[in-house]
């Protein structure tokens, strides 16, 4: 199974679509928030939302709809990454509300071997989030930084921990 691509994988007007999509709960919206310490009763409070905005009810925030989408986009993107280099712009083109999944798609923008480091390479991407019903709602570029094939070992090849032991049983009254 494919997570992430190296420098030489990555082209020029690529696009990848990310799958599955999800769903945004009034529970994901609102534990965002809380962890995030962001109280705007546009987002937690029905009742204001309802009677004090345009929109009628909560709008989901805008940062856990860019989150969501980046962690989208990294089995596609960067999930072989070394670093992630800059966040070039963030726009949320429209609202998403509970209830509404959103899907993304990134089209890769540029590339260029690192002029440093022989064994890596800096790529461009804009990602793009979708409601379920087509509208645009959030739009970003970013840069990563990403290794070239054969420099980094296969996370396949990682060894994996092996599962705990469970102690065997014992009767009652047995000694430790």
């Amino acid at each position: 199974m494919r997570f992430g691509r190296y420098y030489e994988e990555f082209e020029i007007g690529d696009v990848y679509r990310h799958w599955p999509g999800k769903t945004i709960t009034e529970y994901d919206d609102h534990l965002f928030c809380l962890l995030t310490m962001n109280h705007h009763p546009l987002h937690l409070d029905a009742h204001y939302a309802e009677t004090a905005t345009g929109f009628k009810r909560n709008v989901v925030v805008g940062n856990y709809v860019y989150s969501l989408l980046l962690g989208l986009s990294v089995p596609d993107v960067s999930g072989k990454a070394i670093a992630n280099l800059e966040v070039e712009s963030l726009r949320h083109v429209a609202p998403t509300f509970h209830g509404d999944t959103v899907y993304g798609e990134t089209t890769v923008l540029t590339r260029r071997e690192s002029a440093g480091k022989p064994d890596r390479g800096v790529v461009s991407v804009e990602t793009r989030g979708y409601k379920q019903d087509g509208t645009l709602v959030c739009v970003f570029r970013r840069t990563v930084l990403v290794p070239k094939r054969g420099t980094v070992p296969e996370l396949a090849s990682h060894p994996r921990p092996a599962a705990p032991v469970a102690p065997r049983d014992r009767t009652p009254g047995e000694g430790v």
